[in-house]
């Protein structure tokens, strides 16, 4: 009898242990997301969202202000649509402006607001203007590289620098 009820307890505990851990995972991989605070719905076109995921966070000043709620590719403009969810709490003028960011170098995505002047306040279902699409990497590597190629042989030699000689061909019969 004594040894069932310990079994009860270890297998309560592990049970218990077992669904933090699985709380752990999904809220460090921004899967979950326990928030009972009213939101108010707006949207915004970018040009190229990069890696932007459905659930990323939108701050201002660090502050995490909201999350992206959906994003949709929009085949008339041929632009992605990111549906947002801003907390009641925070408000913004009409004509904030929006960026996609990363956190560190090559960390996860979010968007940033920058608030404007406006003396009207974004309300549900508002479409903010301003935007500023997703820096990706491998564009600016490639254009970097194409720029390169574009200035020719190394600059080196024709900035004053001697060049070097060039061997001759050799012939054989």
């Amino acid at each position: 009898m004594e040894r069932s009820r310990n079994d009860v307890w270890v297998g309560l505990f592990v049970v218990i242990g077992a669904a933090a851990l699985l709380f752990l995972a999904l809220k460090s991989a921004n899967l979950l997301s326990l928030n009972f605070d009213s939101t108010y719905a707006v949207s915004a076109k970018f040009d190229n969202i990069g890696g932007l995921k459905s659930k990323a966070a939108i701050k201002s000043a660090g502050v995490v202000v909201g999350r992206v709620d959906s994003i949709v590719f929009d085949d008339k403009t041929f632009q992605a649509r990111v549906n947002m969810a801003m907390e009641s709490r925070y408000v913004f003028p009409k004509d904030s402006s929006l960026k996609i960011l990363t956190s560190g170098l090559l960390g996860e995505q979010y968007i940033g607001i920058e608030a404007g002047a406006d003396v009207q306040n974004l309300a549900a279902g508002d479409k903010i203007q301003s935007t500023q699409s997703a820096v990706v990497l491998e564009n600016l590597i490639s254009q970097f590289l194409f720029n390169k190629a574009a200035d020719g042989p190394d600059k080196a030699a024709t900035a004053g620098a001697a060049p070097a000689p060039v061997a001759p061909a050799s012939s054989q019969k």
